[in-house]
């Protein structure tokens, strides 16, 4: 993938964008008809990878909401500007109470835009729901946040995944793993990045022992490649998953370390060792890019690489 990475308009706890270069490798590679992620978020791997045809879901309704405007034209650069600019001068002029009195209005009405206006201007860009699937995220404190150049900034990211998505044949559905797996067929490739159990869940994205089981029990029976991106360690502890679910027979396992930026202060990002497993071999290196080496290990065996910095 020699382009530089699209990134999408949502920002997402966990998002794949330093990965999506050893995904779209190892997925080049590969001989598929139809790419099927049924934990999509913000969509960053399929909008790298631009398979032609593909199946996109998240239990999350008001992304799949967002996309779903942006591709048949009902949000549109211009639109997006428009309202960030507005909305941008009202938190500017009033702060923190705007941003509560747009929340309770997005929890009211689910609107895409004012989804997209809170995830820019909640703390930290978090994305999570309480049990009443209402958007609970405070205030990230500041006021001048849609500053022109930062709503030029996500007006042309709309702008691109509408020029990607207006060349392809994607469908965008709110649907659980164990549905959108079920519909995988011969000849298909499915991608799947779950929630990290006990890490950034909520109302849209639980995740428990018993979901990482069922969802390692789907892809092992796929009829079909599969490929899984999930957190293997960091300096304080091991995902217990990785030894009880996802080294079992059959299944094949990268790890590589990239810098984990969700934390209220630089002291409280660290890095994170991702694992990209798979139901086939994974022998492709990652495309070579001086800008940022980094490691890749097969269990058992190292091997250097490096991958394109990106943000």
């Amino acid at each position: 993938m020699s382009r530089p990475p699209l990134v999408p308009p949502l920002k997402c706890q966990g998002i794949k964008t330093k990965l999506v270069s050893a995904i779209a490798k190892i997925a080049d590679a590969r001989d598929y008809s139809r790419w099927i992620e049924p934990f999509c978020g913000s969509c960053v791997v399929a909008l790298n990878v631009q398979p032609k045809k593909a199946l996109l879901c998240d239990t999350n309704l008001h992304i799949i909401s967002l996309y779903q405007g942006i591709q048949s034209g009902k949000i549109t650069a211009a639109s997006a500007k428009e309202f960030l600019t507005s909305e941008g001068e009202k938190l500017k002029t009033q702060g923190e109470p705007y941003y509560y009195e747009v929340r309770e209005r997005f929890n009211d009405a689910f609107t895409p835009l004012d989804f997209l206006f809170l995830n820019r201007s909640c703390f930290n860009g978090v994305i999570r729901f309480n049990r009443k699937g209402k958007f609970n995220v405070p205030y990230c404190h500041k006021p001048l946040r849609f500053a022109q150049a930062y709503v030029t900034k996500i007006t042309n990211q709309i702008r691109q995944i509408a020029q990607v998505l207006s060349a392809v044949d994607w469908t965008f559905e709110v649907s659980d793993f164990r549905s959108t797996i079920a519909k995988a067929e011969a000849g298909d490739f499915v991608y799947a990045d779950p929630p990290y159990a006990g890490r950034h869940v909520d109302y849209f994205n639980s995740w428990s022992d018993v979901d990482e089981d069922a969802l390692a029990a789907h892809l092992g029976a796929l009829p079909c490649d599969f490929l899984l991106s999930t957190w293997h360690s960091n300096e304080f502890r091991r995902n217990g998953a990785i030894d009880a679910v996802w080294s079992r027979a059959g299944f094949h396992m990268l790890k590589r370390e990239h810098f984990y930026h969700v934390g209220s202060s630089e002291d409280l990002r660290h890095p994170m060792i991702e694992a990209l497993v798979s139901n086939f071999p994974m022998t492709e290196q990652p495309e070579k890019a001086p800008e940022q080496p980094v490691l890749f290990a097969v269990e058992g065996k190292q091997i250097t690489g490096h991958l394109r910095e990106t943000k």
